[in-house]
């Protein structure tokens, strides 16, 4: 039976997308709830087997490199994202709201897990990639936050581009060479608190390697100890390739963006049912242009957009 998705989305929040067996109150207030379309044999994710939940102990953190690499701001801005060095806008505050969700279920949960957050979408050209960039950046405005933005789209790897640095090796290499520290593969730049890890390698067989046990090695030696540090993992999309699936089974959070007007409901519904290994699911609207509370929080700043 594939999870519902609510008739109306509400603009600026994230949605908590109810799954079966267990039902999960929505994070932000929902219209009402329409029946659920038909399952799609061919899209329905099978049994899977989840890694067991990975604990805090007093072992040390994986140190991360403090070399930092110049960022390009311009490119940035460009692109629409956050500006890390501006004032308020409307952008950021919405971003924001986002934020403050995403670390209120990390702090409550306290595991490693809740600490890893994959940012999907149903298909391409959704805005997975600008909410994963703007909610890093958000992330590394706090003062006690180390925020790893990981770039798990293989097949079409743009971190490393978005932000100007030189592609090197990374999160695949650490998931196939056991001799790597993944932590040495992490870029430190010059915004604080905001590390990145590029895609790294290609290879015809992401989806195996994510598979393997060497992910949830990687995985918890990047959070492991690390109280203060998330991992916020940009995938593929769910409906274009399986990596999201496997991903899944490895982070406590999963934010599934959609496109107003574009993303439809029945693609929304096979998409949480491909994730469904991750416990939390929860929707953002991307690209909204009303918002029927009329809120504009970049004009109360003084910075209205």
């Amino acid at each position: 039976m594939p999870a519902r998705v609510p008739a109306k989305l509400p603009e600026g929040k994230s949605v908590r997308m109810p799954k079966p067996p267990r039902s999960v109150t929505p994070s932000a207030p929902a219209a009402e709830v329409a029946a659920p379309a038909p399952a799609n044999p061919a899209v329905q994710a099978a049994p899977v087997i989840v890694p067991a939940k990975p604990i805090d102990d007093d072992v040390p953190a994986a140190r991360l490199p403090r070399d930092a690499k110049t960022i390009d701001r311009e490119n940035l801005r460009k692109q629409g994202f956050v500006n890390p060095d501006a004032g308020a806008s409307a952008l950021r505050e919405e971003f924001r709201i986002v934020k403050r969700q995403v670390l209120a279920t990390a702090h409550a949960d306290g595991s490693p897990l809740s600490r890893r957050v994959l940012i999907c979408s149903p298909h391409t050209g959704e805005g997975k990639t600008f909410c994963a960039v703007n909610l890093a950046l958000s992330m590394a405005s706090e003062r006690d936050i180390e925020v790893v933005l990981i770039d798990a789209d293989f097949a079409k790897p743009s971190i490393a581009s978005t932000f100007g640095i030189e592609t090197g090796q990374g999160f695949m290499n650490a998931l196939k060479d056991e001799t790597i520290r993944p932590e040495e593969l992490v870029v430190a730049t010059d915004v604080a608190g905001l590390f990145l890890m590029p895609a790294g390698e290609r290879t015809g067989s992401d989806a195996e390697y994510l598979a393997s046990d060497r992910t949830a090695k990687v995985l918890d030696r990047l959070t492991r100890g690390a109280k203060n540090r998330i991992l916020i993992f940009d995938s593929p999309p769910a409906l274009a390739a399986s990596p999201a699936a496997e991903l899944a089974k490895h982070v406590g959070q999963a934010l599934l963006v959609a496109r107003a007007d574009t993303t439809a409901r029945a693609a929304l519904e096979d998409a949480v049912d491909l994730l469904s290994a991750c416990p939390d699911i929860r929707l953002i609207l991307n690209d909204a242009t009303f918002s029927p509370s009329g809120r504009k929080f970049g004009s109360y700043y003084g910075y209205g957009e």
